[in-house]
């Protein structure tokens, strides 16, 4: 008889809440729950070898390392996005993956964030139909999704020691939506909460955000996973809706959700209730049975289609598509050394790697050589100049391949600046006074400055285009392939002109919202900010005119035509703007197609309107209402090149005084939110802006990095260490992973990943040795440890117990 949440004991219960080991959830083998296995997974499944980490620093077994989340988004084709998640499935089946722990779909607040790369957009409506797509993609295949980090997680500096402090109606708008889309239109299995607070609520334990809106509101019925280290009260987790603590705090946890049922805190139907989720995934899992294989050429060519489709041609004066025969030079390190991915724990072990240097023999060009041209870690060479400008001179064109750096793009730390090396850009000047012929193709998986662009012909930006990019790029260059994507996120001119500059990241213990709604292009177009590229830029090798704008209850219908004597795909997109009663962004994204037409070719396109397009999030009713009155549909390629217009008249019953201009400080109403005060944020989010007093001392929630301020010198001895240890990896130019994982981490994550050898008081006491009471802290330490090995092998017969106990009533029932 196999088990259900409510015949467990209430100990087996709270036992199933927490894993066993980096990947592992927690068996109850005699009452047939097994366990289940989990994995990074979001462009591709890091299935470790042994006991593995976290952070992708365990060697990994092979698997295809597909373009990342922001170069996929630049496809806008969530159809491809599900094929790729297909692939994912099986891949991970075949390793023995039960639950592929992404996408990630948190929104690019900042092009700062050293995690960008792995997330789709500043956009919610894009990033949620792409983050759909793909989830449909990997359950198809048995594996249960993981969306993630719910949310509002922005910033990479203290993450798990930050509190996100943001307004209702931004949150729900901007953070919230593309994670609602997903839930509504792919029904993920399970979904992975962030490390921060929101507005002073850990995010695994916030009732507002895992119980009214995202299992009330959006029915959501899954697991809730935290972020690996990132739960904090277990039971206040189970209370709020969070499933399962990753990855290993041992039995400590078990027993503190004891004591809150038993103090009345949570309730035993709490317990069953998360039990019951964890159960269902463990009860799906094929991770145990016989795994079948996937043919790794046809995902490696898949993954080349991705990549094909999502590179976004920014710049032509006419060089592209080359010319067969062309003389190619290949100069720069990435076309020999590409980058391909981003640093952290969705680093993959790929199957088989191209670069642009390699797969030149199958273009139809005569590459004349290749130069290395500049010193990866930014180091100036002349010399490799000198050899770069010698090999420019004999060829017709220049393939430039320039990009970010390792230590520019990686989970664990955020960007300073958003400029490309120095030292490529000075090779990039040099080689135009030799030959301005120059074909850029750019690495990067965000947004850089392009003050260099007048020194190029064309600007290809591949993105992060995983392991089959180069052969891509390629197919790009030589005009086998159509430009087809679309940027996801707004270039602008210079970083300063960005609406988060200056507190992005944020240094504290806090970070303020203070744009509100003014995300990305909202920001730019409504505060009419020229950008160096407006979201939704890209170029076509063919031509488009549209024509014949219809709108109706249902949507809107136009007519696209190729004018071009070539085959071509275009991107048409639909932005809506509103009457002008409620405040807010003057335009916004919410809906687009993507069309292949043949030379000469004309089709209908219809965009229909959906529950999405016209509402906003009212926060004096803390409701989704819809402003009355005349909206503007418009249809074109990008947000700044709208082609057609057309108004329709929405009627609704829903009280809109609520967010009306008059209830907001003038630079929300126009939009110019760069220079705010802390009164207009104040009004805002309805309460004063919270402002940081350094603490004396430090406590659980503080992270290690801290340690520098701490009144004991052992910690201070500590922190320096850390400091000095950061500062040699990135010295060798890639990010030590553990030492940034250290850096960002709280102490009381050492509670939730050490196996049970750490409890919260042993926390504590580490927390007074930090702060100057060594010898008092030593002495708990040492008691606590002490107490937790025994405490732990007592829960654990217990629990062994439990399941005999249970195992006797049912066979004397029976009887």
């Amino acid at each position: 008889m196999k088990a259900t949440a409510e015949t467990l004991t209430l100990i087996e219960a709270a036992a199933l809440l927490s894993g066993t080991s980096e990947w592992d959830s927690r068996a109850l083998p005699k009452r047939g729950i097994p366990s289940f296995v989990m994995s990074d997974g979001p462009h591709g499944v890091r299935r470790q070898l042994g006991s593995g980490d976290h952070l992708g620093i365990a060697a990994a077994e092979p698997a295809t390392c597909f373009p990342t989340a922001a170069t996929v988004a630049h496809s806008w084709d969530p159809k491809l996005a599900e094929s790729m998640g297909k692939a994912l499935g099986a891949e991970a089946r075949s390793l023995g993956v039960d639950v592929l722990l992404g996408p990630g779909l948190n929104i690019a607040r900042s092009p700062l964030c050293g995690r960008n790369f792995e997330y789709y957009s500043e956009d919610p409506y894009l990033s949620g139909k792409m983050a759909a797509g793909m989830v449909r993609g990997i359950q198809s295949q048995g594996v249960a999704a993981t969306p993630k980090h719910f949310a509002v997680n922005s910033q990479e500096l203290r993450r798990q020691a930050s509190d996100s402090v943001l307004d209702e109606r931004t949150m729900r708008e901007i953070y919230l939506t593309a994670f609602e889309i997903i839930v509504r239109e792919s029904h993920p299995r399970a979904l992975m909460s962030s490390y921060n607070k929101i507005n002073g609520t850990y995010a695994h334990e916030n009732a507002h955000l895992l119980t009214d809106i995202l299992r009330n509101e959006w029915g959501f019925d899954g697991m809730v996973v935290s972020d690996w280290g990132g739960s904090n009260s277990a039971s206040a987790a189970v209370r709020a809706g969070g499933s399962l603590e990753m990855p290993a705090p041992g039995l400590h946890s078990v027993r503190e959700i004891l004591a809150a049922v038993e103090a009345g805190e949570i309730s035993e139907a709490d317990v069953r209730a998360r039990a019951a989720e964890v159960i269902a995934i463990a009860r799906s899992a094929h991770s145990h049975e016989e795994r079948p294989t996937y043919n790794r050429e046809a995902h490696h060519e898949l993954a080349r289609q991705v990549a094909r489709e999502s590179i976004v041609l920014m710049r032509n004066n006419g060089i592209l598509p080359l010319v067969s025969g062309t003389r190619v030079a290949i100069i720069g390190d990435m076309a020999q050394n590409p980058r391909y991915q981003g640093s952290g724990s969705s680093q993959i072990n790929p199957t088989q790697l191209e670069s642009l240097c390699d797969t030149a023999t199958n273009a139809d060009v005569h590459v004349v050589g290749y130069a290395q041209g500049y010193d990866r870690l930014g180091k100036p060479r002349p010399d490799l100049i000198s050899e770069a400008c010698e090999l420019a001179a004999r060829a017709d064109v220049v393939v430039l391949a320039l990009g970010l750096d390792e230590l520019s793009e990686s989970e664990g730390l955020d960007r300073q600046h958003l400029q490309i090396p120095q030292v490529q850009r000075t090779l990039l000047e040099a080689l135009a006074s030799i030959n301005d012929r120059i074909v850029v193709v750019l690495s990067a998986g965000s947004v850089v400055e392009t003050s260099w662009l007048t020194f190029t012909q064309a600007l290809v930006h591949t993105c992060l285009s995983g392991q089959a990019g180069a052969s891509a790029a390629w197919d790009i260059l030589m005009g086998h392939a159509e430009p087809s994507g679309r940027l996801s996120q707004t270039w602008p001119l210079r970083l300063e002109d960005h609406p988060t500059r200056g507190f992005v990241p944020s240094h504290e213990p806090f970070s303020v919202y203070r744009e509100g709604p003014y995300v990305g292009y909202r920001y730019f177009d409504t505060a009419e900010v020229p950008v160096a590229f407006p979201f939704g830029y890209g170029l076509s090798y063919a031509t488009w005119e549209y024509s014949d704008i219809v709108l109706a209850s249902e949507g809107v219908r136009f007519t696209v035509t190729n004018t071009s004597d070539r085959a071509g795909v275009c991107v048409p997109q639909m932005y809506v703007a509103r009457p002008g009663k409620v405040w807010g962004p003057r335009r916004e994204l919410k809906g687009f197609a993507k069309v292949r037409l043949e030379a000469g070719e004309s089709t209908e396109v219809f965009i229909p309107f959906d529950q999405y397009t016209f509402r906003h999030f009212d926060r004096a009713h803390h409701k989704w209402q819809v402003e009355n009155g005349r909206w503007t549909v418009s249809i074109g390629n990008n947000i700044a090149d709208l082609l057609l217009n057309a108004t329709w008249d929405v009627a609704s019953q829903d009280d809109n005084s609520g967010e009306s201009y008059e209830a907001i400080p003038v630079p929300y109403q126009t939009g110019h939110v760069r220079d705010l005060s802390d009164a207009d944020v104040a009004k805002l989010l309805g309460y004063p802006v919270p402002q940081h007093q350094k603490a004396t001392v430090l406590t659980v929630n503080d992270p290690l990095s801290d340690m520098v301020y701490s009144r004991s010198w052992v910690a201070r001895c500590a922190g320096r260490m850390l400091e000095k240890k950061k500062a040699q990896a990135d010295a060798t130019g890639k990010p030590d992973l553990n030492i940034l994982f250290l850096t960002n981490m709280p102490f009381r994550a050492m509670g939730k990943m050490s196996k049970g050898l750490i409890s919260t008081q042993a926390v504590d006491a580490i927390v007074e040795c930090v702060n100057g009471r060594t010898f008092r802290g030593l002495g708990h330490l040492i008691r606590e440890i002490v107490r937790t090995r025994r405490q732990n092998r007592q829960t654990q017969r217990a629990i062994d117990e439990a399941v005999t106990c249970n195992e006797v009533g049912h066979a004397s029932a029976a009887s």
